[in-house]
């Protein structure tokens, strides 16, 4: 069970990736008070969470409704999660995100709705995003037992709760650390992302064709 959380807790952390998105948080909301600031972490935290947790708790079913094989599921979200990775190593998903975080943050100028950004794009799809949901499915579909799912569900609540701290702390930590550092921690994610996703192609793969 500490393997299996081990590996649900740090492919999560990876996908997820708090420590890239800490910083556009930091952008969104800075121009609103420290105490909002906070609100909208936490709020954004939750309902990300909710959203993992429903597709933890309902994704297999909801794959055995729409007729789709757990090891065709494996593929595809190993070669989803490499895409991902491949975009952390080289900056893309960071620029793709700063791009977003933007337009988001031109738009509540306007309209001066700063919680909105709790929701939209920080719950999704920045946290509970493709990746993260295909993570956590695919986890929840291997884990055998009530023993094993729950290892996964606490290795979602790990994630989120680091998640939480690092949005909290994202205005300071910008101050001390900057962005060459978040850099090299992303691209680092990156690589380690990129294996974990060749792995789950490889277990589809064998699932489908015997190993």
């Amino acid at each position: 069970m500490l393997e299996l959380f081990a590996s649900a807790f740090v492919t999560l952390f990876v996908v997820i990736d708090p420590p890239g998105c800490a910083p556009i948080f930091a952008g969104l909301v800075s121009e609103a008070s420290p105490r909002r600031q906070q609100r909208v972490a936490i709020r954004a935290a939750a309902v990300a969470f909710l959203i993992l947790l429903l597709f933890a708790l309902f994704g297999e079913p909801l794959l055995a409704a729409l007729h789709i094989e757990l090891d065709a599921f494996r593929i595809a979200g190993g070669i989803m999660l490499f895409v991902i990775a491949m975009e952390m190593v080289f900056e893309r998903r960071t620029q793709r995100r700063e791009e977003r975080a933007e337009k988001v943050r031109a738009a509540h100028e306007i309209d001066h709705e700063i919680e909105g950004v709790a929701i939209f794009p920080m719950a999704m799809p920045m946290l509970a995003g493709p990746g993260a949901i295909a993570s956590v499915m695919l986890f929840m579909a291997q884990a055998q037992g009530l023993a094993a799912s729950l290892a996964v569900l606490a290795a979602l609540s790990a994630v989120m709760a680091v998640t939480l701290v690092a949005l909290l702390a994202a205005t300071p930590l910008m101050r001390v650390f900057g962005r060459q550092v978040e850099s090299v921690i992303t691209r680092l994610l990156g690589v380690l992302l990129a294996a974990l996703a060749v792995q789950f192609v490889i277990d589809g793969v064998r699932g489908s064709f015997g190993s």
